[in-house]
C-alpha cells in the first residue's frame, strides 16, 4: 500500500500537532522551572525562619543562664552568711559550753 499524497490540509493539521505538542513541552519545561524555584524559595524561607527561631533560642538561652548565674551567687552569698553566723555563735559560746559540760561531769552523784 503506497502512502497517499499529503495535501495541503493534511499538512496544515501535521504542522498544527507539531506546533502544539512543543508548546506543551515549553509548558511542561516552564512549569518544572517554576517549581524547582518555589521550592528553591521555599528551602530558602524555611532556613531563614529556623535560623530565627535559633537566634531568639539562644537568646532565651543566654538570657536565662545569666539569670541562673545570678540567682547562684545569690545562694552561695546567702549560705556563706549563714556560716559566719553559724561559726561566730558556736565561737562566742564556746567556752560557756565547755564550762557547763565540765560543770555537769564533775558535779555527777556518787551512786
Amino acid at each position: 500500500m503506497a502512502s497517499a499524497p499529503v495535501t495541503p490540509c493534511i499538512r496544515q493539521l501535521l504542522d498544527a500537532e507539531k506546533i502544539a505538542a512543543e508548546k506543551v513541552s515549553e509548558a511542561k519545561k516552564r512549569r518544572e522551572r517554576k517549581l524547582k524555584m518555589a521550592r528553591a524559595e521555599a528551602m530558602e524561607e524555611i532556613e531563614k525562619y529556623r535560623q530565627e527561631r535559633e537566634k531568639e533560642f539562644q537568646n532565651f538561652e543566654d538570657k536565662h543562664a545569666a539569670l541562673r548565674a545570678k540567682i547562684a551567687v545569690k545562694i552561695d552569698n546567702e549560705t556563706r552568711k549563714k556560716l559566719d553566723i553559724l561559726s561566730s555563735t558556736v565561737n562566742r559560746n564556746r567556752s560557756n559550753m565547755i564550762n557547763k559540760v565540765l560543770e555537769l561531769v564533775l558535779k555527777m552523784p556518787d551512786y
